[in-house]
């Protein structure tokens, strides 16, 4: 492993091992499951890290949505964790409020996806820079992983009792946010690289 990967890891490790003891010690099930699936996607890119030579950049943004993830189950605000916190009063009451810390953590989570797939597209079939394909394509296979994302969910509604999840509303926004972040980021990223 290189220098810039060592660090992601330590980072990522020392927060989860410090939200997994607090998870366990206020018998927060819900979000060991969320951190078992961390660790998969962990092992899942330690496994792949070498053929796929990720840039620091994006194993920084990985490593910080996987942050801003275990923040928003383990930080309490007024009462309610913070995924349900209203950052801005948009518009929309109860599950249709729009904006929470929730739907920024989707928007900027599937957009870091739609990065890592365009990475993973432009580093395997390099023919394909400057295609129609590595905008659609990244966008697609991250609102693909969105929807994995709601599945992943909706197990652990069915499984765990007094999950923080939320209803069809809550999932129908999470769609959004994921899809909009997704579109964003590739636009921004294929922008950039055009003027550059």
């Amino acid at each position: 492993m290189q220098k810039h990967e060592w660090a992601v890891l330590v980072f990522t490790a020392s927060y989860v091992v410090g939200f997994g003891i607090y998870f366990i010690s206020i018998g927060n099930n819900e979000f060991l499951w969320y951190i078992a699936t961390l660790i998969g996607f962990m092992l899942l890119i330690a496994y792949g890290a070498r053929r796929a030579r990720f840039p620091a950049m994006l194993l920084w943004l990985l490593s910080i949505w996987g942050l801003a993830h275990m923040a928003g189950g383990g930080v309490v605000i007024d009462g309610a964790v913070l995924y349900a916190y209203r950052l801005l009063d948009i518009v929309g009451t109860g599950e249709l409020s729009i904006l929470k810390y929730d739907q920024v953590v989707h928007f900027y989570g599937f957009g870091v996806t739609a990065l890592v797939l365009r990475h993973l597209l432009r580093r395997n079939f390099p023919v394909l820079a400057g295609t129609a394909t590595l905008f659609c394509y990244p966008i697609l296979g991250s609102m693909g992983l969105g929807g994995l994302n709601e599945i992943i969910e909706f197990a652990a509604v069915m499984a765990l009792p007094n999950t923080n999840v939320g209803g069809y509303y809550n999932t129908a926004l999470d769609l959004l946010f994921n899809t909009a972040g997704a579109i964003t980021a590739v636009a921004l990223v294929t922008k950039l690289e055009r003027s550059a």
